[in-house]
């Protein structure tokens, strides 16, 4: 339906050449002075792109260089874009300042979290579910503990990830040595399962055609395809995991987006406390992607092979590698919890995924192909036979509007873009009408 040709203004070709192979060519070329005797990580070498949303950030740059007096929309990187709820705000505000006072100093904290508010955690989003506050480490976001997670599992375990899904799950496992070389020129590692998840099988993959893997990525609602799995898919998933005493990484960041009777938890299905570890955020719902602050749960029934229990590894690890989030950041996320707290942040909530109905309703509009947007802050829209970073320079040079290429998630994001509906209500009314003058 749409030809998009490559923007040569984006430099194209650079854009997709990793930086490392950029930065070593440069290095060839210029010669290279003193080096120590330390050999760097094969792993990282294995690294064969730029993180998906630093290369997207660069093409802004350029973008701006090339257009600094364009009105830039970002619907790029999924960052939230609205103040701060004054509870929460304030609640932060009198703890920073308390800590000029002899009575309200605090250094370090339990690197565990705040007993508060790890039972605050474990009653507004595990009430009718019994997860105990000892299972909740209270942690500075979700990315932070996938890598976490993968220093607990260590190098030797084979993993599976949706495809397509949040870069992070298949880059930290090369980064920790999981995941092999790549067996093919479409960047798949030998090491890793991919479960393809598109509108053909509703977004949930064919897990009789699944390959065993010791530790499942998952995440629901799904970053970047905005599908929240069913119960019924969930109960599957459980079941096999259980069937192959694998553990399950559930992604549950925007689970307060889900609209419909989707789970928000991955341990609303039975048997899933001794399958399941889930890793949540305070970013997404809160808007506290600069403030930082997550949560991950290990339930007490988890156990390895040998019979130990996960919990107390990842204790370990934590009290290792974590002194603990910050306690302002804490003092917010207590906030957040409150009656007041989390009325505004359900109607922040509200705000962004009416954006996403605009959004879906300006692509439908336009005849294209358009998932997600009911029950994520993310709208991912098909362009057939058309490369993903193609219609992304298109669509940057054409209407100045950053957007996500697909491909970046994985070859099962080939032909679509991820729109985020993070943005002030005026910038996607804006984007909307430009993008239905570039497509009309």
């Amino acid at each position: 339906m749409y030809n998009f040709s490559a923007c040569s203004s984006l430099s194209f070709a650079i854009v997709l050449q990793p930086r490392m192979v950029q930065a070593s060519l440069k290095a060839k070329r210029d010669g290279v002075g003193y080096r120590t005797k330390v050999p760097r990580n094969v792993n990282m070498e294995n690294l064969q792109n730029g993180y998906l949303f630093s290369e997207i950030s660069r093409c802004k740059l350029q973008h701006i260089e090339k257009f600094p007096n364009a009105k830039l929309i970002s619907l790029g990187v999924g960052d939230t874009t609205e103040p701060l709820p004054d509870i929460i705000a304030s609640s932060m505000a009198e703890y920073a300042l308390a800590l000029s006072t002899p009575e309200g100093y605090r250094g370090y904290g339990p690197e565990q979290g705040y007993e508060a508010l790890r039972k605050a955690i474990a009653e507004s989003f595990y009430k009718d579910i019994s997860i105990k506050d000892t299972e909740v480490f209270v942690t500075d976001g979700a990315q932070c503990d996938i890598t976490r997670l993968q220093l607990l599992l260590g190098a030797n375990v084979t993993i599976a990830v949706q495809d397509p899904s949040y870069p992070v799950y298949q880059d930290s496992s090369i980064i920790i040595g999981q995941a092999g070389n790549y067996k093919d020129k479409a960047l798949k590692c030998r090491n890793i399962e991919y479960m393809r998840c598109s509108p053909q099988n509703n977004f949930f993959p064919d897990l009789d055609t699944t390959s065993r893997a010791d530790i499942i990525f998952f995440c629901s609602p799904n970053n970047p395809t905005g599908h929240a799995a069913t119960r019924k898919q969930l109960e599957k998933l459980v079941e096999f995991a259980r069937n192959n005493g694998s553990i399950i990484i559930f992604d549950s960041a925007y689970a307060s987006y889900i609209m419909d009777d989707s789970p928000r938890s991955i341990f609303e299905i039975p048997g899933a406390r001794e399958v399941a570890i889930e890793v949540s955020s305070f970013s997404k719902f809160a808007g506290f992607t600069g403030v930082r602050l997550g949560w991950t749960v290990v339930p007490e029934e988890l156990l390895f092979s040998n019979g130990f229990p996960v919990r107390n590894d990842f204790d370990r690890i934590v009290c290792t590698c974590f002194n603990g989030a910050s306690n302002i950041a804490q003092a917010g996320g207590l906030a957040c919890l409150s009656s007041e707290g989390l009325k505004a942040t359900k109607s922040m909530v509200q705000y962004y995924m009416e954006n996403a109905r605009i959004l879906v309703d300006t692509f439908t509009s336009l005849g294209l192909e358009v998932y997600g947007g009911a029950n994520a802050p993310y709208v991912w829209v098909r362009f057939p036979g058309s490369k993903s970073w193609d219609v992304f320079s298109e669509i940057l040079e054409k209407t100045h509007i950053i957007t996500a290429p697909g491909s970046g998630f994985g070859t099962g994001g080939e032909e679509f873009l991820r729109i985020s509906a993070y943005g002030n209500r005026k910038c996607i009314l804006e984007a909307s009408r430009r993008l239905g003058s570039f497509f009309s």
